[in-house]
């Protein structure tokens, strides 16, 4: 462990998920931090930790506050299998209503050329639409007066 290490990460036979914080690191800093990432203190053990209900997806909680504790800017030692940047993370799950499918056969679509041609431009002239003749009769329009409406 470097020198410059603040906070250490492993497993303990009897306490399950543990961290440990080094001198380097204020013993009330350390507690604040731990305890906000789901730590208590192991009674008997200064500055040993464990997590609290281990057996609630401890593995991934563990990992959560190395990576959370690292994004603050201190220097946390982890072993191998609760490091983040150095176990893979598990697979993430494929979407199950087949957009991705859906983007790439549209992305293909998009990419090929159409099967589909356009009428060919006509070389003669347009025709001038026919002329409606005019009709024989003058249409009547009949209007009311109505009381009460805004003159003009």
């Amino acid at each position: 462990m470097q020198p410059s290490t603040h906070f250490a990460f492993g497993t303990h036979k009897d306490h399950g998920f543990v961290a440990s914080f080094t001198p380097s690191m204020p013993a009330h800093l350390a507690h604040w931090f731990l305890e906000r990432e789901q730590f208590e203190p192991v009674p008997g053990q200064p500055r040993l930790y464990r997590l609290v209900d281990p057996e609630n997806d401890g593995p991934r909680r563990t990992r959560l506050a190395v990576h959370d504790l690292r994004r603050q800017g201190y220097t946390v030692h982890a072993d191998i299998t609760l490091d983040p940047a150095a176990s893979a993370g598990p697979p993430r799950p494929a979407r199950p209503n087949g957009l991705q499918e859906r983007r790439s056969r549209l992305a293909q679509a998009a990419a090929s050329r159409t099967t589909q041609r356009a009428a060919p431009p006509t070389t003669s002239p347009p025709t001038a639409r026919p002329i409606p003749p005019r009709p024989t009769y003058a249409p009547t329009v009949h209007l009311t007066a109505a009381g009460g409406g805004r003159s003009r």
